[in-house]
Formats: structure tokens, sequence, C-alpha cells
């Protein structure tokens, strides 16, 4: 460097001082060049980390990770794992949706380029006042409105419907039978005429168990009954 400095001096007595000057803002360049490279270089950091609960360390999913001022960010996975680059004396601004804002400014002496760290987040509890709806302003619109209201059947009571004596009685009459109900109405009819092959049926009008039967029902009032008009008694 003093050889350099000699030829400088030795040079300035034939040139004028800007020349001088541009003499030496070419031979000092590379220099500043290589420490202001260098102090940029030392400046940047990766930070990584995860971000979780304060209270029970559960990861946190899809944090916002902004760096203040400059628009750009990234934001944790499903993990709570995050990893963005910054420069030193920036300022990381956490958020999430629950969850209270948090920042963290990096630290300019840090070490290194690489930063690892755990961010805590606390719950972030929004009480809302109490509301009461009213769908009626009044009392008594609201009385007159529930007791003209038609409430619909619970599944119990449309299945007590659904299999009343009277309504199943109605559908016998008109519903045709499935293959099994016609099967067995075939099945003894045969078994009955075979029952019987051969000779003559017997007539119920001349069974004396069938007539007492009749005089019975009779006396019951049966016949008065229409729930029983259905009833049969041997004719």
């Amino acid at each position: 460097m003093a050889p350099v400095l000699k030829q400088i001096i030795y040079l300035r007595g034939g040139m004028n001082k800007k020349s001088t000057y541009i003499l030496l803002f070419f031979l000092f360049f590379p220099f500043l060049l290589k420490a202001q490279l260098s102090q940029f270089k030392d400046s940047i950091i990766q930070i990584s980390g995860i971000t979780m609960t304060a209270d029970s360390l559960r990861a946190v999913p899809a944090v916002s990770i902004l760096v203040r001022g400059q628009h750009r960010g990234t934001i944790s996975n499903s993990q709570g794992v995050f990893s963005i680059v910054a420069f030193k004396g920036d300022t990381l601004t956490f958020s999430a949706v629950g969850f209270k804002r948090k920042d963290f400014k990096i630290p300019m002496n840090l070490p290194g380029n690489n930063y690892s760290m755990i961010q805590l987040l606390v719950d972030d509890t929004t009480y809302l006042p109490v509301t009461i709806i009213k769908p009626y302003p009044t009392r008594e619109e609201f009385e007159k409105a529930f007791v003209s209201s038609d409430i619909p059947d619970d599944e119990y009571e449309l299945a007590r419907k659904n299999t009343e004596e009277a309504r199943m009685r109605a559908l016998s009459r008109y519903i045709p039978p499935d293959a099994r109900e016609a099967t067995n109405m075939y099945m003894n009819k045969q078994a009955q005429s075979l029952y019987y092959a051969g000779q003559q049926a017997p007539q119920n009008i001349l069974n004396p168990l069938a007539w007492a039967q009749f005089i019975q029902a009779w006396k019951r009032g049966d016949f008065k009954n229409k729930n029983n008009n259905n009833y049969s008694y041997g004719f």
C-alpha cells in the first residue's frame, strides 16, 4: 500500500486536483465495493421456526408471517413450520385467526445467516354483548302464533299412525298381496282342496258348533259394533 501512495504523490505533481480525486476513486473503489458486499451479505438472515400456542404448545397452522414495511412474507404449514429470508433489524409480524398479533424484531447482533425460533401465540378471546332475538313484538302475538302453529309429527307419532289397526285394515282392501302372501294363499287353497279330495266338503250351515258361535256373538252384540263387521263365524 505504501508504494501505491508514493506513486500517487509522485504523479500528483504533474496532475491537477480533480484528476487526483478520480484516480483515488478508481483505486479504492474495489475495496469499498467488497466491504459493502460483505456488509450486505452479513445483514441477510434466514429465519426458520414453528408457531405454537402459548398454553398447550400445540402447533398453529396457516399463520401469516409478514416483514413490516416490505409487503412480503410467508405462511406456516399444517405443522406450524415456516421459513423466511429477511434483514437483521427487520420486524416480523405473526398473525392468525383467533390469536393475538405478535411482533418479533430481528436483533442486529445475530451471528451467522441462519436463526431458528419458536414463536408462541396467545388466544384472542372476544366477548360479544348479549343479544335477545324476539320474532314477535308482543307476548300476545307470540301466544297467538304458538297456539295456531302446526307442529309436525315426530318419528314416534308417524310410526303409530302407520301401524294403526284401522289404517292397516283399510290398506289391506286396496293393496294387492305381495309374492309371499299370494304363495301362502295358494298353498292353503291347495291343501284344503287335497284335504277333501274324493268326498263332499262339509257345509257349515249344518254345523252345530258354528251355530253356537253365531248365537254367542249375537248375545254379545258383535254385529252392532262396526269394527267387528269383518269377523267370520264359520258361515
